[in-house]
């Protein structure tokens, strides 16, 4: 019972906001094999597990995915999709649980599982896109932080660890994403 109590009493608490950029790309023959631009913004709350070296950080996000599709199906459907159809905008809701440890001074790594769950899919591939990705994704993380008293600072790699593809099988679909971000403790 008293290590529990010396425990709580040690535990550090910081709650913040954070938004920022993703750098997506889904991995498939479908897209196009370029990066593409999104946005994600949201909470955290930072639990420290051994005080000003190691905590955990569950986070909220919106998070924005968009993406192309491959211009060897523009070519064979030039006359039945425009160009704002190749466009596929997927909004996900994440939850990435990391883990965060000082590694000197104010910077800190990250690693963890993230789990999204696909809260709209744009109308897109012509207005079937929501019929094409899975409702969930899983993915791991790994980066840096840099903190500064109330704010930090925080560019990560998400990695697409199940297949988002809900046509078929025939085609694997895995995204992966550069994330920057500015955060701020409240």
């Amino acid at each position: 019972m008293l290590s529990i109590s010396v425990y709580s009493a040690s535990a550090q608490f910081r709650i913040g906001a954070k938004a920022g950029v993703n750098i997506v790309k889904i991995n498939a023959i479908s897209f196009s094999d370029q990066f593409e631009y999104g946005y994600h913004a949201g909470g955290f709350l930072e639990i420290g597990l051994i005080p000003k070296k190691l905590s955990l950080q569950p986070e909220l996000l919106w998070s924005q995915y968009s993406t192309t599709v491959a211009s060897s199906y523009t070519t064979v459907y030039q006359n039945v999709i425009t160009s704002a159809q190749l466009q596929v905008d997927l909004s996900y809701l994440t939850i990435p649980i990391l883990l965060n440890y000082k590694f000197v001074g104010p910077l800190y790594l990250q690693a963890g599982p993230q789990y999204g769950i696909l809260m709209d899919k744009g109308q897109s591939i012509l207005q079937n896109g929501e019929q094409a990705f899975k409702k969930g994704a899983f993915s791991m993380i790994g980066g840096v932080q840099i903190r500064l008293t109330k704010i930090s600072l925080n560019a990560r790699y998400v990695a697409g660890l199940n297949n988002i593809n809900d046509i078929d099988n025939k085609d694997s679909w895995k995204s992966q994403a550069i994330q920057v971000s500015l955060g701020l403790v409240l």
